[in-house]
């Protein structure tokens, strides 16, 4: 059969799992054989970068860089990605079409040494490469020495067995859709451990104005994870944030009404700001805009100096 629609994605064991729940749901929803939908892997400069963080090497928008071209050249018709490496900002003539049912959006520690981070002997090293994992982990532990640990689940899973660290954090939802949460010793609450905006959230990216493929995907969109979705990258953009700014964010929708809770924090973990808003899933970009301006007036212009 023809192929109908080409999905690009990264090539990690992760990303390619996610293209392939989108096929599926996509065959699912307009009962086409998987023959005609085509998987394409493209290499980012997020996966080739592993010796230096990605706040230093440019951002999040590695990740979505090389896929984003391919998809301008008509190379793809559809980007499949994790929602929490979208820039808030896309390319003019892209557009987030599609978002599929959110998966827990926990993160979860893999311990070697304990099964918590709160039983880990002190001075033991934890491994994460995100600036909101790390201030986290050093606002519960202090004592514990945070350490860069870059690649995909399955390399860092390594990592641990090689003993480069005591433990490490790590999205519940990718280690659920990869088969592995047996390695998870410890779930972290969404209260003490709130997750980044997207987290556990497959978006699919289109060229505006590509009507088939808006009508593709509007069969397998989630409405209510776009809408938490909107409001989380509401937040996100209004506090300019990227990969340099440990932000964290959370809608979650019942009945029509959206509840979010925003938190900012520093770097090494000492200060931090919550921000907690209700309202209509409707209105979810005005409430992640309003809990954002909340936030930094709770803050303080000079609480993000020195390290956005």
């Amino acid at each position: 059969m023809q192929t109908i629609l080409r999905i690009g994605t990264r090539g990690s064991p992760l990303a390619m799992a996610q293209a392939h729940e989108t096929r599926e749901r996509l065959m699912a929803a307009h009962g086409l054989p998987a023959a005609a939908f085509e998987v394409i892997a493209i290499s980012t400069s997020g996966d080739r970068i592993q010796d230096r963080p990605l706040s230093e090497a440019g951002g999040k928008g590695l990740f979505t860089k090389e896929i984003e071209e391919a998809l301008f050249a008509g190379r793809i018709d559809v980007a499949v990605h994790s929602s929490k490496d979208m820039p808030t900002k896309l390319p003019d003539g892209l557009e987030l079409s599609a978002f599929l049912p959110r998966e827990d959006a926990r993160d979860a520690f893999v311990g070697k040494v304990a099964k918590t981070i709160a039983d880990l002997p002190q001075g033991m090293k934890v491994g994460s490469s995100s600036l909101r994992r790390q201030a986290l982990i050093r606002r519960m532990r202090p004592d514990l020495d945070v350490v860069m640990f870059r690649g995909n689940v399955q390399t860092r899973l390594r990592k641990l067995e090689e003993g480069v660290a005591a433990g490490t954090i790590l999205a519940y939802a990718g280690l659920k859709r990869l088969g592995l949460e047996h390695f998870v010793t410890d779930l972290m609450p969404l209260d003490i451990f709130p997750p980044a905006p997207g987290q556990g959230a497959i978006g699919i990216e289109t060229r505006i104005g590509d009507r088939e493929a808006e009508r593709m995907l509007a069969a397998i969109h989630h409405v209510p994870t776009g809408q938490a979705l909107a409001c989380e990258r509401a937040f996100l953009a209004a506090l300019d944030g990227s990969c340099r700014t440990p932000i964290a964010g959370y809608a979650a929708i019942e009945a029509g009404e959206l509840a979010f809770r925003g938190l900012i924090i520093s770097p090494d973990g000492t200060q931090s700001h919550t921000v907690e808003l209700q309202g209509p899933a409707e209105e979810a970009v005005r409430i992640g805009d309003e809990a954002a301006r909340t936030v930094r007036a709770k803050a303080g212009e000079t609480f993000f100096d020195g390290w956005l």
